[in-house]
């Protein structure tokens, strides 16, 4: 079969050389899945420069995310042949490429309904944003939630997920075509961060009073200018740093708005608590049978394009999900 391997460390387009290597058979407790889509991160592009907070020994293939059917089953694996699933593979044996072996801890069963595309691009962005909202900030109807970069993977989950709890939800993006994104999966008022202040905006529409919940993935500046519009007694959740910058919290500030500043690490709740992570797989694939949640994907790459569609991911110019097709 084929796989995406990096021998050497590098820019996607030096590192990844696509290679026939043998297809692997399932241990214990594993299942083998024909991949027929896998989700491109913007965490494998740092795995191939070897920047990333995980570094797998050399040899090793990228891609964290895949939907495909089960096609072997290892000894004790409570999965099925023929069964739909999509899967968060484990390093050095990641999903680009055409059959993976996963732990069956890492598989979910997905309905009929849901295509690959969509499964493939679900599993990270929407348990991380259901995780955040519901388990760490505890979201409740009626109240006010922003949500930063609102056009990406994970911020277009939290306004879906914002707006199935019931919450008004204040999106900000960058440029109209992100603006339309985030009204077109349902947010309420939208701000272009470039032209405008949003921490103004949200006080304005919130009377003063501010936002509930800030859902931040990009850290820096925005996590600065939103401690000056989070509401007394709201929860502004820390997803990331993707400004680069990771910002300070002063705890004077903190207490005299009596705000909580929560931490989000999802990857550590997924080790530490899987059953929590399969009861809100439940919960999302129910919500997406009700229609209440749909993944965005922004464009589909064969496989063999790899290198190409983690450049583009690397521009940030993308919203959704890139999804690349065996």
């Amino acid at each position: 079969m084929k796989a995406w391997v990096v021998h050497e460390l590098g820019d996607p387009q030096q590192a990844l050389q696509l290679d026939e290597v043998e297809t692997p058979t399932p241990g214990p407790g594993e299942v083998l899945v024909q991949v027929e889509a896998a989700a491109a991160n913007f965490f494998d592009i740092l795995l191939c420069q070897g920047k990333y907070q995980e570094r797998p020994p050399l040899p090793f293939t990228p891609g964290a995310e895949v939907a495909g059917a089960v096609i072997a089953v290892g000894e004790g694996a409570a999965c099925s042949v023929g069964q739909r699933v999509m899967a968060m593979p484990k390093l050095p044996r990641g999903g680009f490429c055409e059959v993976v072996s996963v732990p069956a801890s890492a598989v979910y069963p997905i309905p009929d309904e849901l295509p690959w595309t969509q499964a493939a691009g679900m599993y990270i962005t929407y348990q991380t944003a259901y995780y955040a909202l519901h388990h760490c900030a505890k979201l409740q109807p009626g109240e006010v939630l922003l949500v930063h970069a609102g056009a990406g993977g994970v911020g277009s989950a939290a306004i879906q997920l914002g707006k199935a709890a019931g919450a008004r939800v204040i999106a900000t993006a960058g440029g109209p075509e992100k603006l339309q994104v985030c009204r077109d999966v349902g947010a309420d008022v939208t701000i272009d961060y470039r032209t405008e202040n949003f921490a103004d905006i949200v006080k304005e529409e919130t009377r003063g009073r501010g936002a509930d919940v800030i859902f931040d993935p990009v850290g820096g500046d925005v996590f600065d200018r939103s401690r000056k519009c989070i509401a007394f007694g709201g929860r502004l959740l820390v997803i990331g740093f993707a400004g680069g910058r990771i910002a300070d919290a002063p705890t004077n500030h903190i207490l005299l708005k009596n705000y909580a500043v929560v931490g989000v690490h999802w990857g550590l709740y997924n080790k530490l608590m899987p059953q929590g992570v399969h009861e809100i797989h439940q919960q999302l694939m129910q919500l997406y049978l009700d229609g209440k949640v749909k993944p965005l994907i922004y464009q589909e790459f064969p496989l063999v394009d790899l290198p190409q569609a983690l450049e583009l991911l690397g521009t940030r110019k993308t919203w959704g999900k890139v999804i690349l097709r065996p």
